[in-house]
Formats: C-alpha cells, structure tokens, sequence
C-alpha cells in the first residue's frame, strides 16, 4: 500500500485494522500483504456506530432543519455547559467580554470526557431548562480524536438536545471535528469561540444603532420645525396682508374722496347736501376700524396660542422618546449591570481582575468595585463550590 494514502501517522506498535489481499510469490516462496485500507484498532467500529446512529435518528427527525429555533437577537443572559478548567471556557469568556460584556453568563460545569460526562451534560441541560435563566445556550470543549469526542455522540446528550426549550449553539472541537451534538443544535459553530461570537451581538453595532436613531430622531425635530416655521411665516403674511390698516387706509382714501365732492357740493348747494351729509357720516361710524380692529386681534391672539401649544406637544413627544432611547441604552450599558446588585473584584496591587478562585489565596488583599465606589477586603476563607 502507499504510505501517502494512510490518512493518519503509522507507529511502531501501534495496532491497526487492515483490508487486502495476500499474493504468493512462487520463485522464493514469499507471501505478500497487499493492503487496500488501514484504520486505527477501535476507531473504525466508533466510526460505524457514529454513522448508524446519524442514520437513526435522522429518520426520527431529529436534525431537521424545520425544527431548529432562531436565537435571540439580545440575550438577557447566556449559558455555557462546557468543562470549567478547559481552554474552551476561557476562549468564549474571552470573547463574550470583547463582544458584549454587559450580558450575564451562567456557566453549568460537566465532564466532557470520560464516563460520567454524558450524564453530566444530560443533567446540566435538563437544570438550565428548569431554571429558565438563561435563553440561549452554549455546548462546547477543545479538540480532541473521535474518541474523545464522543461523548457528543452519545443518544442521551443529542435527545436531551432535542428536548431542549432553550436554542443550543454547539462549538465543539476544531472546525473539521463533526459529532451528532453538531446536527441537532441550532446552530454549528466551527469552534467554542466561534459559538461565543454567534451567542452575542457586537455592543459596537449596537452603540452605532443607537447613535444612527438619534440622528434620525434631531433630522426628524430640525425638519418638522422648519415645517412649522414656514407654516408661522404663511400665517403672518396672511394676517398682514387681512391687517384692518390695509382697510383703513382704502376707507381713508374713500373719505377723502367724499370730502372733496361735500366742499365742491357745498358751493353749489350747501342746504340740499348738509342733510346727505350728516347721513353718511353717522352710517360711517357704524363700521367704525377700531371694532374691526379689535376684532382681528382677538383672532391673532388665539391662533398664535393655538400655535404655541402645539408645538409644545410635538416637542414634549420627541423629548420622551429620546429619553426612552436613552433609557435604553442605560440599560445594557457595563454600569446598569453593577447597580442590579453586581461586583468587579481584583488583586492588591496588581489590579488583575478575579475571574477564578485559582487567581487567589487566603491573606490576599482585594478590592471590590459596586455601582457606587469600591472597598477593600482581605481573603479569609476560599470555598470551590
């Protein structure tokens, strides 16, 4: 067989299973093994389990695609179920803090290898569902063979999967590594981190959001105040244009008029057209301006309140959703996390922050940081629970 065929690294000792055929070579007597296909002693009958068991229960309708259920688009809280000393706890820690720290993670410790580690995982995602505290889920740990994946493999852990009421991100192994837990989450990430980066969004497009509303909101207030300004502009000009001085001045003109034909007509007949005279003036002062006067600033009066009053409201509505958007971005905000009850610790002198009880000994000093100040205390007691 050629060597560059074998998919994995031959060793001296090292027991294999072995497909081919023996051939005879008759002028010295020799017997020859030709082999066609070679794989590792035990990972083959692994292999043949893995897919049986994938035939199985695809035809249960375990990974339809139909089935899997969207994740949230924000997380009120994550859950992790992974091993809580391996490198995969701290890279998806590591991510979670980077992409959105003001999220909090609830971390169920298993085995993910070894015999209790099926019951293990089973029993940590039946506590997550009962508990409800968390609405997405994260399954993950390190590479590793197919042996010591598999118990991502196991029938219990892919149904307690299925059973599941929470969405299950698995990130499991490197990207090459394929497991049953693989096909029946709701989504398959390539890797632990991975699984972390599809679990949050990223706070920086949710800070840029935020700040693309409230420009929206301040075009919207700037736009709808020029429309009401020109509507104020239209309605001075139309009041200026009905001012009773306009009218004043025409009936000024008119008085003139009849002023000049009384003198031309009191020099012709003064007794016939002082009569007519006294007539007219008095039915003058019956559309006397100032009534009309008063009038129309009575009317200007009410619609400039009118106007004031509305505008008032308009703004009053735009302030209290910009005060709601605000609100909201205090919430998700690191410090909105500190005032419900939460505490930044870390080491004297060296301000490294505690994330693990391995991080510290009895006698160490501490400073703890709450929503209002911090205080420093000194370790007394470590308990591993």
């Amino acid at each position: 067989m050629q060597r560059r065929k074998v998919a994995f690294k031959l060793e001296n000792g090292q027991q294999v299973v072995v497909k081919g055929q023996v051939s005879l070579y008759e002028a010295r007597g020799d017997y020859q093994l030709i082999i066609d296909h070679v794989e590792p002693a035990g990972e083959g009958d692994l292999r043949r389990a893995f897919e049986l068991l994938k035939l199985q229960l695809s035809q249960q309708g375990l990974f339809d695609a139909i089935r899997k259920r969207s994740l949230p688009v924000l997380p009120h809280s994550i859950g992790v179920i992974t091993s809580p000393t391996g490198a995969a706890i701290r890279d998806i820690l590591t991510v979670l803090k980077r992409r959105f720290p003001a999220i909090p993670i609830i971390i169920y410790p298993v085995a993910v290898q070894g015999i209790r580690a099926k019951y293990e995982i089973v029993a940590a995602l039946a506590t997550a569902n009962k508990q409800q505290l968390c609405d997405v889920l994260i399954l993950a740990r390190g590479g590793g063979s197919l042996e010591d994946l598999y118990v991502f493999n196991e029938e219990s852990v892919v149904r307690a999967m299925f059973a599941s009421q929470i969405p299950i991100i698995s990130g499991i192994g490197h990207e090459t590594d394929i497991t049953l837990a693989d096909f029946v989450a709701d989504l398959r990430a390539p890797t632990p981190s991975a699984a972390a980066e599809h679990a949050t969004p990223d706070q920086q497009e949710w800070a840029a959001r935020f700040t693309a509303i409230e420009s929206r909101l301040k075009q919207l207030l700037v736009r709808k105040l020029a429309y009401q300004r020109q509507l104020l502009n239209g309605l001075v000009k139309h009041l200026q244009s009905q001012h009773p001085r306009q009218k004043l001045l025409a009936n000024n003109q008119w008085v003139d008029d009849l002023e000049g034909r009384l003198n031309w007509a009191m020099q012709t007949k003064l007794q016939v057209y002082r009569h007519n005279s006294e007539t007219k003036t008095a039915k003058l002062w019956q559309y006397a301006p100032t009534i009309v006067i008063n009038s129309h600033k009575q009317r200007q009066v009410y619609l400039h309140n009118r106007l004031i009053q509305a505008m008032q409201k308009h703004l009053d509505r735009r302030k209290q959703q910009l005060l709601n958007v605000s609100q909201t971005l205090h919430t998700v905000s690191p410090l909105a996390t500190l005032n419900r009850g939460y505490a930044i610790a870390s080491l004297i002198p060296s301000g490294k922050l505690i994330r693990t009880i391995e991080q510290i000994k009895i006698g160490d000093m501490i400073q703890i940081r709450v929503a209002r100040g911090h205080f420093t205390s000194q370790i007394k007691d470590i308990n591993d629970d």
